[in-house]
């Protein structure tokens, strides 16, 4: 039978033919993996205000904080924004951006929002698709102090106002009247002899 060792041979050369064709998919599929997509490797982490800026660990429940980047190309520019999370219309938002220095790290200013849960985050002028984010809550053991609204509180004293003494005024102006009409009268009564 003739058609055996050409059967062999057909054989023989499919499976070469894979092994190539595998060998080669799995070469160019080095090159691609070795190199990393510009824009999409930094990385930004939530700092308490006590955190060192090049530690890299994430804080995800602060209260005074700031944002620290990490693994940034030199010069990328990363731009960040903050929102309540869930989303609510009129809530706390901050956005900003900085500019990794030349090893790859930046940093903000500190970040000043109420308590609550947040979103951020961050895309580079660079970087691929809609951005990475982090989702962390701001609680502070005490509200931050605002300024009082309003008048003092009961027997907190303070300083008087014109509006004040109008109605004070009139009342005394009244007093002071009916009692001079009195005093008028009874006098003039006992000028006459009457009792």
């Amino acid at each position: 039978m003739p058609v055996v060792p050409l059967a062999r041979r057909a054989g023989a050369r499919t499976a070469v033919l894979a092994a190539l064709t595998l060998a080669g998919t799995t070469l160019s599929g080095v090159s691609a993996v070795a190199a990393p997509v510009p824009g999409d490797n930094g990385d930004v982490k939530i700092h308490a205000s006590t955190t060192a800026s090049d530690n890299q660990r994430n804080d995800p429940k602060v209260c005074d904080f700031y944002l620290a980047a990490f693994n940034f190309g030199s010069g990328e520019k990363v731009n960040w924004t903050i929102q309540t999370q869930p989303e609510v219309p009129g809530g706390a938002t901050r956005t900003g951006s900085f500019t990794a220095d030349p090893t790859g790290k930046g940093r903000t200013a500190a970040v000043d929002l109420p308590n609550g849960q947040y979103k951020l985050t961050w895309l580079t002028d660079q970087a691929h698709g809609a951005g990475k984010f982090k989702v962390f809550k701001v609680d502070c053991p005490t509200s931050k102090p605002t300024t009082p609204v309003g008048g003092p509180p009961a027997g907190g004293g303070g300083i008087a106002r014109g509006e004040a003494f109008t109605p004070v005024t009139g009342a005394a102006a009244v007093g002071l009247a009916a009692v001079a009409g009195t005093v008028w009268f009874r006098l003039r009564r006992r000028s006459d002899g009457a009792a």
